[in-house]
């Protein structure tokens, strides 16, 4: 018995460059997570202890989270739930045909396309905002979850067919050709063949343009006139006043508006593992 244990392989104690390594990722990940966590616990105090110089709050006032379901705020998270998944499904219908032709047909003029798609990415909308808020007013579209759909489409856009356009590069023009072989269309070898390896592109587009509609402010500020057709971002401005800011509430509301945009990740996590090895066995 004694001879056998003598012989058990010894556990190896891990590097010092793997600790390093990994203690400076975890002080990184604290300082990124402690604003949120500060977030919360605010959230959870009443207004008396506010000014307290005490990390967890003395009474744990849970109702300050129920009351958002009170307020009248979730009638602007389902808009800003519309807004963001409009921008994204905008952004992927028009991205996908641009990026795909773009990557397999050498047309005249091609790389000042793409040079023209990424400069559009180089203006913001808060130096476009009299322009913009001008246009949708000739087309009556002022005050409607429809501009704010379209401006974040757009100024969303030329990141989607970027990224797309490196993963449609990447992919062999061979596996397609196989398709065609197959009997398969040019849709077809699109949708069975390419997407497939493609996906990891196609979720980065979908998550950055949904975060980035998700959290805009200042285009809302000036096209929602109206407090039924503002984002949860513009709507909790409510909290602020002129002379007090309701923090309890403020923050609170803040927690829930981060809520969905966890629940995605969690969701596009597995789809974005996937899709690394989805259609890469026929």
């Amino acid at each position: 018995m004694a001879h056998a244990l003598s012989h058990r392989p010894r556990r190896q104690l891990p590097k010092i460059k793997t600790v390093i390594v990994a203690a400076v990722a975890y002080v990184i990940a604290l300082i990124f997570i402690f604003p949120y966590v500060i977030m919360l616990l605010t959230s959870l105090r009443s207004q008396e202890s506010l000014r307290e110089a005490t990390i967890l709050p003395p009474v744990w006032e849970w109702g300050n989270l129920t009351d958002f379901f009170t307020s009248g705020l979730v009638d602007n998270l389902v808009v800003t739930l519309q807004v963001a998944g409009g921008s994204t499904v905008l952004v992927l219908l028009v991205a996908l045909p641009a990026a795909y032709y773009t990557a397999r047909h050498n047309f005249r003029f091609r790389t000042g396309f793409l040079i023209l798609v990424l400069i559009t990415q180089m203006f913001q909308p808060t130096a476009m905002l009299v322009g913009i808020y001008r246009e949708f007013f000739q087309f009556g579209l002022v005050d409607s979850v429809w501009s704010l759909i379209l401006v974040n489409g757009g100024f969303n856009l030329a990141f989607a067919v970027w990224i797309l356009n490196a993963y449609f590069s990447s992919i062999p023009r061979e596996l397609e050709e196989a398709a065609f072989i197959d009997g398969n269309g040019r849709f077809g070898a699109l949708f069975r063949v390419t997407l497939p390896l493609a996906m990891p592109g196609v979720i980065t587009a979908l998550i950055f343009t949904f975060i980035a509609a998700w959290n805009e402010f200042v285009v809302a500020l000036v096209l929602a006139t109206s407090k039924e057709n503002q984002p949860l971002t513009v709507a909790l401005n409510s909290f602020i006043g002129q002379y007090q800011v309701d923090w309890q509430h403020l923050f609170a509301g803040s927690v829930i508006a981060t809520i969905p945009v966890i629940i995605l990740f969690a969701l596009i996590e597995r789809k974005v593992v996937g899709g690394l090895t989805a259609g890469s066995i026929k």
